[in-house]
């Protein structure tokens, strides 16, 4: 399994997604898994890779958050939960992708 984290540095949002996936692939079994933290650093990258804002979250190269006809560029993503409206997936959101 290869688990990327999609980022830019003005995102304050992407900490608190990286240790809500590492507590989801330590709680699924996959404690081996490395989470890969991409930065991007400019728009032409973030169109270059689809990114549409961050953090994002890659799972075997597949969005499993993507919002159809969202548009790339640099900006922080918000993400649908139980709770509420986040700036990251819930521990049992992304737990739930990886069982």
């Amino acid at each position: 399994m290869r688990v990327t984290l999609r980022f830019f540095d003005g995102c304050p949002n992407w900490h608190t997604a990286q240790a809500a996936l590492r507590e989801a692939l330590d709680a699924t079994a996959h404690e081996k898994v490395d989470i890969v933290l991409e930065k991007v650093e400019s728009l032409e990258a973030a169109q270059r890779l689809g990114f549409t804002g961050s953090p994002t979250i890659l799972i075997n190269d597949k969005d499993p958050f993507c919002t159809p006809g969202s548009l790339p560029g640099l900006a922080c993503r918000i993400y649908n939960t139980p709770e509420g409206m986040r700036g990251s997936p819930t521990v049992e959101q992304l737990a739930a992708l990886l069982r």
